[in-house]
C-alpha cells in the first residue's frame, strides 16, 4: 500500500479512546436526561412526539414569511446542501442550521431530541463506510487491534461524517419549515404548490390522530397494569401483547370510520374549506432572495474555495 500513511493502534491505545468516547457519550446524556422538561400547556412537554406546530404563535424571522415562497426557499436551501462535497462546507451548513434554529426561537434540546431520531441510522454510516470504502493513494489507513486485515479507512470516514453533516444540517432546518407555521396553513400552502390535495389531508389527519391513538395506547396499557399485567419473556406476555395490539388495532379502525362518517356529515366533499388568504409581500421575496443567496454562496464556496473531501 505504497502512498498510504498506516497506523497501527495498541490495544491500551484503542481502550484509551474507546473509554474516553464512552465517557462523553454518557456526561452528555446525563446531562440531556437531567435537565428539566420544560412546561408547555400546563403539562410537560414530550418532544418525542411530532408536535410540528407547537411554536407556530411565536415571532421571528422565519414565522412571518409567507408559506408557500418559504416552503420553496427552504427545499431550494436543503437541495444546495445536499449537493455540498467539502467536509468544511458541510460542517457550516451544519452552523447555519443552528442559527436558523435559534432564530425561530424553538429550544435547541427540542431539536437535538428529533435529531436522535435519526442518530441510530446516520451512526450506521460511520462503523460501516469507513471500513468498506475502496482504497485511495495518499490516505490515512488505521489498523485496530481487533480487525487485523480490515484497515479503517480515512476517506471513508471522511465520507461519512460529511453525509452525517448534511443530514443533521438538513434536518434543522425542518424545525424552521415546518414549527414556525400552524400544520393547516403549511399543508395548504403545500397544496397551493401543487402537491395533491390527499396527500396534505393525509399528512394533516395523520399529524392529529397520532396523538389521538398514542392517548388510546396508554389507556389500555395502563388497564392492563391495573389488571395485575406484568410484561417478562414468556409466552403468556407475548399472548397478552398480541391481544393488545389487536384490541388496539380494532379500536383504531373503528374510530376512523367514525370520524370519516363525521366528516361526510359535516359536508366533506373530498377537499377540506381553506379559510387562509395568502399574500406575498416584497418582504417575503427579499427574504427568500437571502436565503438562496446563502445556499448558492454555500455551493460556489465548496466548489471554487474548498473542493476536498476534508
Amino acid at each position: 500500500m505504497t502512498g498510504n500513511l498506516e497506523i497501527y493502534l495498541s490495544g491500551a491505545v484503542f481502550g484509551v479512546i474507546l473509554g474516553a468516547f464512552l465517557l462523553v457519550f454518557a456526561a452528555v446524556l446525563l446531562i440531556v436526561r437531567k435537565k428539566p422538561g420544560v412546561r408547555f400547556q400546563g403539562a410537560t412537554a414530550d418532544w418525542t412526539l411530532p408536535a410540528l406546530d407547537a411554536y407556530a404563535d411565536r415571532s421571528s424571522f422565519f414565522h412571518g414569511w409567507d408559506p408557500r415562497v418559504k416552503i420553496a426557499t427552504i427545499f431550494f436551501y436543503c437541495f444546495a446542501v445536499a449537493s455540498l462535497k467539502s467536509l468544511l462546507w458541510s460542517a457550516m451548513a451544519l452552523c447555519i442550521g443552528i442559527v436558523a434554529v435559534i432564530a425561530c426561537r424553538i429550544p435547541l434540546r427540542r431539536t437535538v431530541k428529533r435529531l436522535g431520531a435519526m442518530a441510530g441510522f446516520l451512526a450506521m454510516f460511520l462503523f460501516v463506510v469507513p471500513f468498506t470504502s475502496p482504497l485511495r493513494q495518499g490516505e490515512i489507513l488505521l489498523y485496530l487491534p481487533f480487525l487485523h486485515g480490515i484497515p479503517f479507512h480515512g476517506h471513508g470516514f471522511a465520507v461519512a461524517l460529511r453525509i452525517v453533516l448534511k443530514a443533521c444540517a438538513i434536518g434543522l432546518m425542518m424545525e424552521p419549515l415546518l414549527a414556525t407555521a400552524a400544520l393547516p396553513v403549511t399543508l395548504q400552502a403545500l397544496s397551493r404548490l401543487g402537491i395533491p390535495d390527499s396527500i396534505s389531508q393525509m399528512l394533516l389527519l395523520t399529524h392529529r390522530y397520532i396523538f389521538v391513538f398514542l392517548h388510546e395506547t396508554k389507556r389500555i396499557y395502563r388497564s392492563m397494569r391495573v389488571r395485575g399485567f406484568r410484561p417478562k419473556t414468556d409466552i403468556a406476555t407475548m399472548h397478552s401483547m398480541g391481544n393488545f395490539f389487536g384490541m388496539l388495532f380494532v379500536r383504531s379502525f373503528d374510530r376512523t370510520q367514525r370520524v370519516y362518517d363525521a366528516m361526510l356529515s359535516r359536508g366533506y366533499n373530498g377537499s377540506f374549506p381553506s379559510f387562509t388568504h395568502f399574500a406575498t409581500t416584497r418582504k417575503d421575496w427579499c427574504k427568500a432572495l437571502l436565503w438562496a443567496m446563502i445556499g448558492l454562496a454555500l455551493i460556489w464556496l465548496d466548489r471554487f474555495r474548498g473542493y476536498s473531501t476534508w
